[in-house]
């Protein structure tokens, strides 16, 4: 048994409520007592005078899947910026379910490099495999992991653009089964992604038929963000409603600079209605104006035509990069198309895998295709999804900050990330800084939200969205993931400039009740987290 007491810091509950002066005592993994506690003893005490303490950053959507498994310095970014749980298997990609023959899992692990980073083929393919490796793996931080619906799918049928046989649907449901009963947080939805556009909403409804009635989630990236948000908002609703279960809208946002201050408006409409009528619908957004993703999510699922692989492969002929081109400047009315309603002068390059296309970082598409000598930024686009097999990853500036705000003061809108995990120097800096900077930017610069609203917003209110139980609020009998830092020093560094820049001014991180970080440093790289498993 061993005992911490936190003395004299401000308390956030992590529910809303004002700070208030303290201490906490921890007493192994949990918190013990809250209040004043003079004359209590202790192993250790430390005096938080000024500061503030509050629960631990509870991240919903982040992509680091695999990083448990196959990165040993995995934790150092996430805990630096305060975030001692995560929530994985988002936007419909996830870890598994993976293809059993290696032909097809190698297929899915590359499509998914661009999000998830580099995967060999040793990793687990079942999901009861990868929460066993798991449970064998020291985590540095709480770990849950939702299974997507585009895994399902590409386990199922591969990246065929014909529906589901009745077969197909009942395989699909059943390793969703599978996952509720082995504790899987809820499942993830990419329905822009390849191959989950070809879905429709019955065939939706009724693979995610278990989801409801495991009292589970399911979290989704929209069909499309742009010109068609508000119909993909209602699009999703409808799903939720015919599965029956709770609704969380990933990043919620209106991209392209004819939608700014409209649509948003229009989608939010839709979501207090299904709330009035009862549906439980909730949404989550980052703190930035631009978004991050794989550049294979700019062709057109005509072009594509249910073959990723021979897709890429026609993108290295002059035949397929006319076709690209061509197929890349209309509009469709079942899919967004960024290449139209943002440009190729807002996508930036963020991750690369050849060596050759490394110098073209963090400029833009058609800044690269014009100093590097391709005839447009269509012919440059087809050059790195060809020679790097689809791996390249972009960063897309599709939003305005007046819509992020009006996201935001939605009293049911959680903040996450979205981090991905391409291998590259210059990724989005929401993977190093999204929570210090919501304390730097929406609380100290601009007044926007009060420290309590912050906090609550990354704490309490996500951990009870993903019914993580004991976490994400200070309070007796809970799991002790603490914070204590000086709110005038917790602060983000990244920037899309210079975007991989570690968080500072974390005072201490406590991890189920151990220390795990101190004056920012992370004490012999701690893996103190746990599995989260949803009860069945």
């Amino acid at each position: 048994m061993s005992t911490i007491l936190l003395k004299n810091g401000v308390i956030y509950d992590g529910l809303g409520n004002p700070g208030c002066a303290g201490d906490v005592l921890i007493k192994d993994d949990k918190i013990e007592k809250i209040g004043s506690l003079e004359g209590v003893e202790a192993d250790q005490v430390i005096d938080a005078a000024g500061k503030v303490v509050c629960p631990g950053f509870v991240d919903i959507h982040r992509h680091c899947d695999a990083k448990p498994l196959n990165d040993p310095a995995f934790g150092k970014r996430e805990l630096a910026q305060g975030i001692t749980t995560t929530v994985v298997g988002q936007c419909g990609i996830s870890l598994t379910p993976c293809p059993q023959e290696d032909a097809g899992a190698r297929g899915m692990y590359d499509f998914d490099e661009a999000v998830m980073g580099p995967m060999e083929l040793g990793l687990p393919r079942s999901y009861e495999d990868y929460i066993r490796a798991l449970e064998k793996t020291p985590l540095a931080l709480n770990f849950a992991s939702m299974v997507g619906t585009g895994a399902v799918k590409i386990t199922v049928k591969g990246f065929a653009d014909t529906p589901f046989t009745q077969e197909e649907l009942d395989a699909a449901r059943a390793l969703i089964e599978d996952a509720m009963k082995r504790g899987a947080a809820g499942v993830s939805l990419g329905i822009m992604y390849l191959p989950e556009c070809y879905s429709s909403t019955d065939e939706f409804a009724y693979i995610l038929e278990p989801v409801g009635r495991y009292g589970r989630v399911i979290a989704t990236h929209i069909r499309g963000e742009g010109d068609s948000m508000v119909e993909s908002i209602r699009e999703v609703i409808e799903i939720a409603k015919k599965a029956g279960c709770a609704l969380e809208i990933s990043h919620f946002k209106s991209c392209g600079v004819n939608n700014w201050g409209k649509q948003i408006h229009e989608a939010i409409a839709l979501i207090e209605k299904a709330r009035s009528e009862g549906q439980d619908v909730t949404c989550d957004f980052y703190p930035y104006e631009g978004g991050s993703t794989a550049l294979t999510t700019m062709l057109p699922p005509v072009f594509v035509a249910g073959d990723m692989t021979r897709a890429l492969e026609r993108l290295g002929t002059p035949e397929g990069v006319e076709e690209f081109r061509a197929s890349s400047r209309i509009p469709y009315d079942d899919w967004d198309n960024f290449c139209v309603t943002l440009g190729w002068e807002r996508i930036i390059i963020s991750g690369v895998t050849e060596e050759k296309f490394k110098p073209m970082l963090g400029m833009t598409v058609t800044e690269a295709a014009e100093k590097f000598g391709y005839a447009d930024a269509e012919a440059l686009a087809a050059a790195l999804m060809h020679e790097e097999n689809g791996k390249t990853a972009i960063i897309n500036m599709s939003m305005c900050q007046d819509d992020i705000d009006t996201v935001a003061k939605l009293p049911y809108s959680n903040i996450i990330s979205d981090a991905i995990y391409a291998a590259t120097d210059t990724p989005h800096p929401r993977m190093f800084g999204a929570f210090p900077k919501v304390i730097r930017e929406y609380v100290k610069e601009r007044g926007f939200y009060t420290l309590e609203e912050a906090i609550h917003k990354m704490t309490g209110l996500p951990a009870a969205r993903m019914k993580l139980e004991g976490r994400g609020v200070l309070k007796e009998g809970n799991y002790a993931d603490i914070l204590v830092f000086d709110p005038q020093k917790f602060t983000d560094h990244a920037t899309f400039q210079d975007p991989a820049k570690m968080a500072t001014g974390l005072d201490y991180l406590f991890l189920n009740g151990k220390l795990t970080i101190r004056q920012d440093e992370w004490l012999e790289e701690a893996h103190n987290g746990v599995l989260l498993l949803a009860e069945s």
